[in-house]
């Protein structure tokens, strides 16, 4: 039996728009997005996880500013069935390391190239646009008000 993963995801906003990471589909092409972030470690805290993960992809410190909300999420991937239970926080960066260019290459923790592009709510979910992962969170973003209170 394959077991639950527990992740940590971090919303970061510039100008209305989410920072999000291409995921890919296993043949090169995108499958959706997902804002940045990634597994928590046995005996870590969720929030100790997400400042270490963003550490470790963008070389950032971050400030938690909201959260968490938590999010379980069921879904298939490549024909596997998954389960993940998501701690999701707003997060912002100091300003001397805000990243506000269109996009931002970085590298997994395996060393797998990975771009995170900035994107407004409205463009996620749509034809023709990236699917917002966790499922669920887009409509989330909209009823708890999360977003840039910029």
């Amino acid at each position: 039996m394959t077991p639950i993963s527990v992740k940590a995801i971090g919303l970061v906003w510039h100008q209305g728009r989410l920072l999000a990471a291409e995921v890919p589909d296993g043949q090169g092409r995108v499958a959706g997005v997902r804002p940045l972030g990634g597994s928590i470690e046995f005996g870590e805290l969720s929030e100790v996880a997400l400042k270490r993960e963003f550490m470790e992809e963008l070389g950032v410190e971050i400030e938690i500013v909201g959260g968490p909300q938590v999010f379980e999420n069921l879904y298939t991937f490549g024909g596997v069935p998954g389960h993940e239970v998501i701690f999701v926080f707003e997060v912002k960066f100091p300003l001397e390391q805000s990243m506000t260019g269109d996009h931002i290459v970085f590298h997994e923790s395996d060393g797998t190239r990975n771009v995170a592009r900035w994107y407004h709510p409205d463009e996620l979910d749509r034809d023709g646009y990236p699917e917002l992962y966790p499922k669920g969170l887009k409509s989330a973003l909209a009823k708890l008000k999360l977003a840039d209170p910029n």
